[in-house]
């Protein structure tokens, strides 16, 4: 049975509720959206014929800033989704303590079944289409799963040339060259990389001993798998859309990364010292770290008894359901929740937004310094909680994510 995903981010909300005695009407406000757009967008395909998708842009919370979230491309798109990933982008820029709220949007959609031609038809009318609930003081889009650079800069193009003037800080992820941020295209990862360090300083373990898998090979995965493996860990397994490929040994990542950089699928990379396996097969290996990046809903009832490993890593945005998260719990499993975890990504593109509104840019240093700063005072907060309560880091994050936003209705009220 699929699990909804928005059913499944309201149990979350249920939980952590009950956990800090939270005031039942602000309960209830948090488990809706402030407001879901469903739109048509016609485009005229490069043979002549008419084809109609549908797109959707969602605000969870814009009680504490402007919405924030990712645009996805994707067949599995529909509305329960895009609720659900708006209200965990509330909880990850609570969380960070970032003056934003959280929104996500996409279309239903194979993207690359379509020509460049097409693509930028669908972004450009998809953005025609919800240009009056997008902007640098409303909602803030972003790359995310088949989305890019491109992408945005035709979305920030169209928006520009609506309001008839260059308005740079209507989305981030773009390319440098027209207001993006440097540092911005690996943020997620190096975020990873930070709270993974974080963590094993206070496990005590050595991180270049660890075994680590890595399902999810795109920006994320690839980001991640390829930072452990040039500090000397062992990768033993990654995957993407194709198969997942296994090394008790390690994995040479250099190699994989440039093969998958080339548009190559990993079931056609050659190595007979090298393991092809499923999905299953690739989250129940043992190991020390795994780091679901690719898609929700992955670790679940039915696989979470047979995850043998120290710690989660959630690269990807709820991978994990509220009844496995019990099951790993009960096995003093680790996981950081992907509000904690792959923060990093909303943080850099914060910074890119403030970049944009104030026109004057930073340099790397100072991205990777300030980024490294704030996610590891969350990181602390949710450490210090989890231990004085004696519950799990997802549990902990929740409390100071969903703490700030009840602060922040109790203040402005509810209007009228």
């Amino acid at each position: 049975m699929t699990v909804n995903p928005f059913e499944m981010a309201k149990k979350q909300i249920d939980i952590v509720a009950e956990e800090m005695d939270l005031d039942p009407n602000i309960h209830k406000f948090l488990k809706r959206v402030e407001r879901s757009l469903i739109v048509s967008i016609p485009i005229m395909m490069d043979d002549g014929t008419l084809k109609v998708f549908e797109g959707y842009r969602v605000h969870h919370s814009t009680i504490r800033g402007p919405g924030k979230g990712g645009l996805r491309f994707s067949l599995g798109v529909n509305l329960d989704e895009v609720k659900a990933l708006a209200t965990w982008m509330t909880w990850k820029t609570s969380l960070l303590n970032l003056p934003l709220g959280g929104a996500k949007g996409g279309i239903c959609v194979d993207p690359f079944k379509l020509s460049k031609k097409e693509l930028e038809k669908l972004t450009r009318r998809f953005t025609a289409e919800i240009i009056n609930i997008i902007g640098p003081d409303i909602d803030i889009p972003a790359p995310d799963v088949n989305t890019n650079a491109q992408i945005m800069a035709w979305i920030m193009d169209t928006y520009s040339m609506q309001k008839g003037r260059t308005i740079p800080g209507v989305v981030t992820g773009k390319p440098i060259e027209i207001g993006g941020s440097v540092g911005r295209a690996n943020a997620t990862g190096t975020g990873l990389y930070f709270v993974l360090q974080a963590l094993v300083e206070k496990l005590r373990l050595d991180l270049k001993s660890l075994k680590i898998v890595v399902q999810g090979f795109g920006n994320v995965g690839g980001t991640i798998a390829d930072l452990l493996y040039k500090h000397g860990c062992k990768v033993i397994a990654v995957s993407d859309i194709s198969t997942g490929i296994y090394c008790e040994d390690g994995l040479d990542v250099e190699k994989l990364l440039a093969w998958a950089k080339q548009g190559n699928l990993l079931k056609d990379y050659k190595n007979d010292k090298y393991k092809l396996i499923g999905n299953d097969e690739l989250l129940t290996s043992k190991c020390d770290v795994l780091i679901p990046a690719a898609i929700e809903n992955q670790i679940t009832e039915k696989n979470a008894e047979k995850i043998d490993c120290k710690i989660v890593l959630e690269g990807a945005n709820g991978p994990t359901t509220p009844e496995a998260d019990k099951i790993l719990l009960k096995k003093e499993i680790y996981v950081v929740p992907d509000i904690l975890a792959n923060s990093g990504g909303v943080c850099v593109s914060y910074f890119e937004y403030v970049q944009d509104i104030n026109s004057y840019f930073w340099k790397l240093d100072r991205i990777n310094e300030e980024l490294k700063r704030i996610i590891i005072e969350a990181f602390e907060e949710t450490f210090k909680i989890s231990k004085e309560r004696s519950i799990s880091l997802r549990t902990a994050a929740y409390i100071i994510a969903v703490s700030r936003i009840a602060k922040a209705i109790e203040l402005r009220g509810i209007f009228p």
